[in-house]
């Protein structure tokens, strides 16, 4: 019998759908415990054998063992059995509304899917405009319109307060972010409260850093500098003073140093150095280091 929850998630640079899955837990303060499926390392149906029926991710192993294995019934799950979670607003309205808008993202926008697959490694520009393409963007541009209008105040998120509509609609912003796409300016707005929150950017920072490189992703199109916010200068150092004895993650020893913003840093490992390297600030234990 298990005893929490195991997420089985992809490549966090280009799974969209995993992202969808970590941020259910990420973002609501729920524990869990992750482990990867590495993309070329054949079928994901054959490395997630022993949790039959799943075949994607992300796939959820519950405390209790049961395997579920799609985002939206994920989400569903985690809304019943943690209630004050916040998971759906509390709010009638606001709750169908979210409801809608995920289960269209879920089901719907196959060509901005397609077109523009995540990944969260580069930026492109110049990606070339098709009528289905458009429609995508316009469909955005009315439901979230849509979406203002019930909250009927101004809002960071779709509903008001973050909820799984925003966990769902997360890597379409990161979509119309690394491919440039032009939105109007609701849209446009929501792209940045994506591209700065930091449970986001944890899992980018992650993604540049873990996981190999898929070519399959690559786009024939220039690149350009990610839209999101710009981190500290920081790189990973062989020699120095640590100013902490202990990594501000695990508490363990320091084996690993980072120059961060001028100053040394130690890390118990090179993953805990790597990404935060990558973003110092998206990660609350070290920047409280800062």
């Amino acid at each position: 019998m298990c005893m929490g929850y195991t997420l089985h998630i992809g490549n966090r640079a280009y799974s969209s759908w995993s992202l969808r899955g970590w941020l259910l837990f990420e973002r609501f303060g729920l524990q869990v415990t992750t482990r990867n499926v590495e993309f070329k390392s054949g079928p994901v149906g054959q490395q997630l054998a022993a949790y039959a029926p799943a075949a994607t991710v992300p796939t959820l192993i519950t405390p209790e063992g049961t395997v579920v294995w799609d985002s939206l019934a994920i989400a569903e799950e985690l809304a019943t059995r943690h209630p004050r979670a916040g998971h759906w607003p509390v709010d009638p309205a606001r709750r169908a509304t979210a409801r809608a808008l995920t289960a269209e993202m879920h089901s719907g926008f196959s060509t901005l899917r397609t077109v523009c697959p995540m990944n969260l490694r580069v930026a492109h520009k110049g990606t070339a405009m098709t009528d289905a393409l458009r429609a995508d963007l316009d469909r955005l541009e009315v439901i979230f319109a849509h979406a203002q209008r019930v909250v009927g105040e101004p809002a960071q998120w779709l509903c008001g307060e973050y909820s799984v509509a925003d966990a769902f609609y997360a890597p379409v912003a990161a979509r119309i972010a690394g491919y440039g796409l032009p939105v109007g300016p609701v849209t446009t707005a929501y792209v940045a409260s994506h591209l700065a929150e930091p449970a986001f950017r944890r899992w980018r920072a992650m993604g540049l850093v873990r996981g190999e490189t898929l070519n399959r992703y690559a786009q024939n199109l220039p690149t350009t500098d990610w839209p999101g916010p710009e981190p500290l200068r920081a790189e990973a150092v062989d020699t120095g003073t640590p100013e902490n004895a202990t990594c501000p993650y695990s508490g363990d020893p320091v084996t690993h140093l980072a120059r961060i913003d001028g100053r040394v840093f130690g890390f118990c490992n090179a993953f805990c150095r790597d990404k935060t390297v990558a973003d110092p600030l998206a990660w609350p234990k070290f920047a409280a280091l800062l």
